[in-house]
């Protein structure tokens, strides 16, 4: 009963302590491309909020990675889902996915310069402290926010949740200036055990302040409740990754904004 009652209570206090949100659907540009991202921020923002670039997995801005600004708006920051594929290229399949997503994933140069395009706008931003900016991405996002890192961006941290690690300028890493947060499944068949290797030669190599989360039991897209909970097929929602990489996520983002 005690129990019960206690988590009653935090529950409450959680509420009652979250930061009122607005949200707005935003247009911006990379070169010629039309981008539409969306943004939460804290009702109470001002020019000294901390910021984080949120970057869709391979379906595009959609109503995940808005539900993922609102909290993150929820918890103080301002939040912005950037928008990687252009306005209206939001992939209803898996085959489509992988096709939009493979043009980026095989032109990281093109996939720099979108991410760059979101920090700019944010950095734009009003409310926000542009030396406490983060990147972190899901799935395929995941590989956007470390290659803003490995651009050199002055970003304070980067965190990928189930994402690739590969990198084929693996000396880019010299260029980070922030810290990184790996939160990784142990059993992700996606991203398998040299990739993971391969990523800890790089940022060890290049002398990175780097943490990587395994958590067991957990294949890709551990985040996502739309991937069912079958991990014979690679990818599978896992509550107790969920939970626990979002907490990682947390306490990650308050050290680097400190």
């Amino acid at each position: 009963m005690f129990k019960r009652l206690s988590g009653f209570l935090l529950a409450c206090l959680a509420v009652i302590t979250a930061h009122a949100v607005q949200t707005e659907t935003v247009l911006y540009r990379q070169g010629d491309t039309v981008l539409e991202g969306y943004v939460a921020w804290p009702d109470k923002a001002n020019r000294n909020s901390p910021a984080v670039i949120i970057v869709h997995d391979w379906t595009g801005v959609g109503d995940y990675v808005k539900g993922r600004a609102r909290q993150l708006a929820e918890l103080g920051y301002v939040a912005f889902a950037a928008d990687i594929y252009g306005k209206g290229v939001r992939p209803a399949s898996g085959p489509d996915a992988r096709a939009v997503s493979s043009q980026f994933g095989g032109n990281r140069p093109l996939y720099r310069a979108r991410m760059q395009a979101a920090l700019d706008w944010l950095q734009a931003r009003p409310e926000v402290d542009r030396s406490r900016i983060a990147a972190m991405g899901y799935c395929f996002g995941g590989m956007g926010a470390l290659e803003l890192a490995r651009s050199g961006a002055p970003i304070v941290g980067a965190i990928t949740f189930h994402g690739s690690l590969s990198s084929p300028t693996p000396e880019d890493a010299r260029n980070i200036k922030g810290k990184v947060l790996v939160l990784h499944g142990a059993l992700d068949p996606a991203v398998n055990a040299e990739q993971v290797r391969g990523f800890q030669q790089e940022m060890n190599n290049a002398g990175v302040d780097y943490q990587f989360i395994a958590y067991s039991g957990a294949v890709h897209a551990f985040t996502l409740p739309t991937a069912g909970n079958d991990i014979s097929k690679g990818s599978a929602y896992n509550a107790n990754a969920d939970r626990r990489s979002f907490a990682a996520m947390r306490t990650f983002l308050d050290e680097v904004f400190q």
